[in-house]
């Protein structure tokens, strides 16, 4: 009966994460829905709780997902301690080391993440600590639980040509010359990465940079709040929340 009810889940995850990733991704190549479909199917990973983006044709698993799974498995604990020797605070270079125990008496799986200014997106420049210890974390968790894609927070940026489907009412914003993703990308990953409304972040947006529509804000702006957004979420994500939940609290008093 348990098995039963398991195969009942991971069949609904399934369909769930394929229905989602065509309204996220569009039409996708079948090796990747293969794949996507193993990866549900092994570790009950979904797309709508935040647990996988696709990003330059491949899927990535993100911290979110990684202690899903480590809370439906009952991981015993996660110690992380700073590498002393390979850190350096004044240059905003960082490393962890992380020990997961999977039950009481596990030996531990260890995993090691670094971070500094030139391996980690302009959007988190300055949370280099977090960002490595993070990596850390997500390292040790992987191999823990046999986990073989690589996780959204341990590449070092965005790839720069990924289209979002549910963005477009974003102003059209060009990819800039050294590379670097389009505002409209960089701005979806955060919302898949934090789990956030898009709808009461583009509001909360529109407020920022002053504008009545987000449409109607330069690039300059947009850039300076993805920034802003990025660095509110990583420092206080409880924070981030109670103010777009404002924004939910005014459409409901109108």
């Amino acid at each position: 009966m348990k098995r039963k009810a398991l195969q009942v889940a991971q069949l609904h995850v399934t369909e769930s994460n394929a229905r989602l990733a065509r309204e996220i991704w569009g039409r996708l190549p079948r090796p990747a829905i293969t794949a996507l479909k193993e990866i549900a199917e092994t570790h009950q990973l979904s797309i709508s709780s935040g647990d996988l983006c696709f990003l330059d044709g491949r899927w990535y698993v993100s911290h979110t997902g990684l202690l899903h799974v480590a809370q439906r498995n009952r991981c015993s604990g996660i110690h992380v301690q700073p590498v002393r020797q390979f850190s350096n605070p004044a240059a905003g270079r960082w490393a962890f080391r992380a020990t997961v125990y999977k039950t009481r008496h596990c030996k531990g799986f260890v995993g090691y993440g670094d971070a500094d200014p030139s391996n980690v997106s302009p959007l988190v420049r300055g949370a280099e600590m977090r960002v490595a210890e993070t990596r850390a974390v997500n390292r040790a968790l992987r191999k823990a639980y046999g986990i073989g894609i690589c996780s959204v927070e341990e590449i070092g940026s965005l790839p720069a040509r990924q289209s979002e489907a549910n963005v477009r009412k974003l102003p059209p914003q060009p990819a800039n010359g050294n590379g670097e993703p389009k505002l409209r990308d960089q701005l979806c990953l955060l919302i898949r990465q934090h789990r956030l409304d898009a709808a009461l972040v583009k509001q909360y947006a529109a407020e920022f940079c002053g504008t009545k529509d987000l449409r109607q804000a330069s690039r300059e702006q947009v850039a300076t709040f993805i920034k802003h957004i990025a660095q509110f979420a990583a420092r206080d994500r409880e924070g981030l929340l109670a103010k777009l939940n404002s924004f939910a609290q005014q459409a409901g008093a109108a």
